[in-house]
């Protein structure tokens, strides 16, 4: 350890202690992500934009898909529920309207990219718990003519009012700093309760009587209609139903096992200690030692690395007990947010088969996939369900997307009925695959009727 820099410029790596002939994994917290360390006041942007940030640092959404996209089970098992939410595809079922309205909608169809806007809608939906779709209405007010997705991420919840409703949203780039109001886009979000009646309100239309027209509230011809799983918690965004599996310990232990491997192929040294360090821990050093350049702040960050090998290697050769709540400094100062773990390393064969099956498992149950749905489970000899069992559970699957189905066609009900087209109705039908008696590969299925897709 006389060449600091050797180390990894990264939270997350695996350093070797060349007197122990092993190494040791430092990882950060992935609960982190979800941490509020006091409670979330609005932010004042400009004059007239305030916005409730997403998490302690407004940067919750970021992280939460940087710690799905560092895991393969977990980003395959995310698209794959988008993909099954998605099913057939949204539709707008004409069979009982008129003539002149199926042509209406066609039209409409041909300006808006539904498969584009429905697939991204049910991708917000898994990883976030809601999504939102503007509509654009024509310059008189009189029709629906566009309808839009705005992605979850990048999308921020203005200070809700007395009576609860949230008056606008803004839509920016939140992954940088945000100084002024050109750099956002205010858009009118209708009452997530009653968005119908608001609508109509606003426009000066009686939601029940539209020939008794009233004094329209506003000129804006873009509404944000919000989609939202409801959760037992009412905030202003909802923690995804997966956050437990970041919470826990089994996301880590995968990520462990993969860096384990990892260590063992390049050097054959394998990891004998599991160093976690919260990411608070870092802050808190760069605050106290006012370090602000990313540069200086990655040295600093070896710097601390290099102290917690030193310690190891001297807790080892001096024979003592090594313990795992927290780790002194060279300082004598106790660190609680670093958590020293020593790992077996007397694996038979020392492949981690067993392990990496038993968590590749609880992260397809948290994630409600069956991980022979999706092929993730990995091995040779594990036990595999038959044709019929796999076509079971993908109809179970889609079964499920019912009520997220029911609370996407909110926004497409409104559209519909705005435009007066009399005997359409949203649909989106899920694939049921056939057996073989049937001599067909699938059909398609709505709670109705099941449609012949030839």
């Amino acid at each position: 350890m006389n060449q600091p820099q050797n180390f990894n410029y990264s939270f997350n790596s695996v350093e070797n202690i060349p007197d122990l002939k092993a190494s040791a994994a430092f990882t950060a917290s992935s609960s982190e992500v979800f941490r509020e360390q006091s409670d979330i006041l609005p932010v004042p942007l400009d004059e007239g934009y305030q916005y409730m940030p997403w998490g302690a640092d407004n940067q919750m959404p970021y992280k939460i898909l940087e710690l799905i996209e560092s895991d393969e089970t977990l980003s395959t098992c995310q698209i794959f529920n988008a993909e099954v939410c998605y099913g057939s595809g949204l539709v707008y079922d004409t069979s009982e309207a008129k003539a002149d309205v199926r042509k209406d909608v066609d039209h409409y169809l041909m300006d808006n990219d539904l498969p584009s806007y429905f697939l991204g809608v049910c991708q917000d939906f898994k990883h976030f718990g809601f999504c939102v779709s503007i509509i654009i209405l024509s310059a008189d007010a009189s029709r629906i003519v566009r309808i839009l997705r705005k992605e979850a991420c990048y999308c921020r919840f203005a200070p809700a009012e007395k009576d609860g409703r949230i008056p606008y949203l803004l839509y920016a780039n939140w992954r940088k700093t945000i100084s002024s109001k050109e750099q956002v886009e205010k858009i009118e979000m209708l009452d997530t309760h009653s968005p119908w009646t608001d609508l109509n309100s606003r426009l000066g239309k009686s939601p029940t009587s539209p020939m008794k027209p009233n004094k329209p509230m506003t000129k804006c011809r873009k509404f944000a209609i919000v989609s939202r799983v409801p959760t037992p918690d009412s905030t202003y965004y909802p923690i995804p139903y997966y956050g437990s599996l970041f919470k826990g310990n089994w996301y880590n232990i995968k990520k462990l096992i993969g860096m384990a491997k990892e260590a063992k192929l390049k050097n054959s040294a394998p990891i004998k200690y599991h160093i976690e360090i919260a990411n608070r821990f870092w802050d808190g050093i760069f605050k106290a030692e006012g370090i602000t350049d990313r540069k200086k702040q990655m040295d600093r960050v070896v710097e601390e690395k290099e102290k917690i090998i030193n310690f190891l290697t001297g807790m080892e050769n001096s024979g003592k007990v090594l313990f795992s709540t927290f780790y002194v400094n060279p300082n004598g100062e106790e660190q609680h947010d670093v958590v020293i773990n020593k790992v077996e390393t007397d694996k038979e064969g020392g492949d981690w088969s067993t392990d990496i099956i038993e968590a590749v498992n609880m992260m397809c149950f948290t994630m409600r996939v069956h991980s022979n749905l999706v092929g993730s489970v990995p091995g040779k000899s594990q036990t595999n369900n038959s044709g019929s069992d796999k076509r079971e559970l993908y109809t179970i699957a889609q079964a499920l997307q019912k009520p997220y189905h029911d609370l996407l066609f909110t926004v497409h009900n409104i559209i519909i009925r705005y435009n007066g087209w009399d005997g359409v109705h949203p649909d989106c039908p899920f694939i049921m695959l056939s057996t073989l008696d049937e001599k067909r590969d699938a059909k398609l299925v709505t709670p109705n009727k099941t449609i012949d897709p030839e």
